[in-house]
């Protein structure tokens, strides 16, 4: 299962957003899942529901803890069963690109 999510503060204070983003990065990749992060999500690929979610909890209280208020956009992939689609779904996408530039 692939969860796509972005955390940050939303208390109105622009200061230390990318600091309290950093605590919340901390997480994913302490928590040893397969994860990639970009300028607007961060991706994690988890066996369960349950591991996926407790990460993105965990995550979130990460953020809570340096702001009042906390935006959390989340979006999941849920297909059991499925393991290493964090890379292989681009490389289906590159490959049919490959395919067509041919």
């Amino acid at each position: 299962m692939l969860f796509a999510f972005s955390i940050a503060p939303a208390d109105g204070a622009q200061a230390g957003v990318s600091e309290a983003v950093a605590e919340a990065v901390r997480v994913v990749r302490e928590s040893g899942l397969p994860n990639e992060t970009t300028s607007m999500f961060t991706t994690i690929e988890a066996e369960t529901w349950d591991e996926g979610m407790e990460v993105v909890k965990r995550a979130v209280e990460a953020v809570q803890a340096r702001s009042s208020r906390v935006s959390l956009v989340l979006k999941a992939d849920i297909r059991p069963g499925w393991t290493g689609q964090l890379t292989a779904k681009v490389d289906r996408v590159e490959e049919a690109l490959r395919r067509n530039d041919s």
